[in-house]
Formats: structure tokens, C-alpha cells, sequence
């Protein structure tokens, strides 16, 4: 059977087009897709030939999924190279995800506002519209991002019941209103 098959090409394209929407190397995206929809560990030579992409870049993009820890080395009885596997808990891969991102992403933005709103406080009426601005940017990223930290503390479990409640959360904040 081969590993492209029509639906897989279809998933692994449009996943590297959306990798790339999200600031994802297309193959590195493309390299996790074909790997999640797997139904076995693929070795590079195999991720290579179906994606018909350089070897040096699928090794790249293995090192990359492999820091990201959603891509693992596995090992299979008879063969010495290594083969990989990808998360197969999408709950777990996502929060994997965003707990990477954060990291990447939101905690340098949060340094630089706060150093941003320091500086504007020291510097004083010259900058007060500039300072409220930015105090109300740290305020809105800080209240999401200890949002965000409430929520990872959850079970996985619990996790997936509350964001599947939306129309039931919804109706209970509409109460509290």
C-alpha cells in the first residue's frame, strides 16, 4: 500500500499550506502530517521517497518536530535505522503545541510589554497615551495567558469535556450577566 494514498496527499498538502499560515515550514508540517496519518513508524528514506522532498530537509524537519516533542524515535526489531512516529493524541499534541508557542511567542511579548510599560512609567507625560496603551495590551495578554495556565492545569480529560461545552458555557455566562 502506498503512503500517499489520495486522502493522505490530500491531508499532508493541506497541512503544509496551513503550516505555513501558521509560521510552520511547509515540510516540516507536510513531515508531521504524513507521520500522524501513519498507521506504522516511517523511517526518513520513507518520508523522503512520499514526499519527494530532499533528504537534508526531512532530517531538518524531523530535528524540528523532535524539538517540538511531537515526533518521537522509535525503534523496529530487525531494522537499524531509526524510525519515527508521531503524537497520536491530538489533545495532548495540541497542548504540546500551544504550551511550545507560549514559550516561543507570547512570554517574550509579555518582557517586552512589561519592560515597554516601565519605560513609558519612567519617562512620564510624554508618553501617558503610549504607556495606556501598552498597559492595556500586558493587561489583555496577562489575563489570557493565566487564563491559558488555569485551563493546561486541567486533566486532559476534564479539559476536553469544557471546551466541548461552549453552547453550555455560554448559557451559563449569559445567566451571570
Amino acid at each position: 500500500m502506498p503512503l500517499l494514498t489520495p486522502v493522505t496527499e490530500k491531508f499532508v498538502l493541506h497541512w503544509g499550506e496551513m503550516g505555513t499560515r501558521w509560521g510552520i515550514n511547509r515540510t516540516v508540517a507536510q513531515v508531521h502530517a504524513l507521520l500522524y496519518v501513519s498507521p506504522r513508524p516511517l523511517h526518513a528514506e520513507e518520508i523522503t521517497e512520499a514526499l519527494s522532498v530532499s533528504r537534508s530537509n526531512i532530517s531538518t524537519s524531523l530535528r524540528e518536530l523532535q524539538a517540538w516533542g511531537i515526533v518521537k524515535v522509535v525503534h523496529v526489531l530487525g531494522d537499524r535505522r531509526d524510525h519515527f512516529e508521531s503524537m497520536k493524541d491530538v489533545w495532548e499534541m495540541f497542548q504540546i503545541i500551544l504550551d511550545e508557542r507560549k514559550r516561543r511567542e507570547i512570554d517574550p511579548t509579555l518582557d517586552i510589554l512589561r519592560q515597554c510599560v516601565a519605560q513609558a512609567e519612567s519617562a512620564g507625560a510624554t508618553e501617558a497615551h503610549t504607556r495606556k496603551r501598552l498597559e492595556d495590551m500586558l493587561d489583555f495578554v496577562e489575563t489570557i495567558t493565566n487564563w491559558y495556565g488555569q485551563l493546561r492545569r486541567l486533566p486532559s480529560a476534564a479539559m476536553v469535556k469544557f471546551l466541548k461545552a461552549g453552547g453550555s458555557a455560554k448559557k451559563l455566562l449569559a445567566i451571570a450577566r
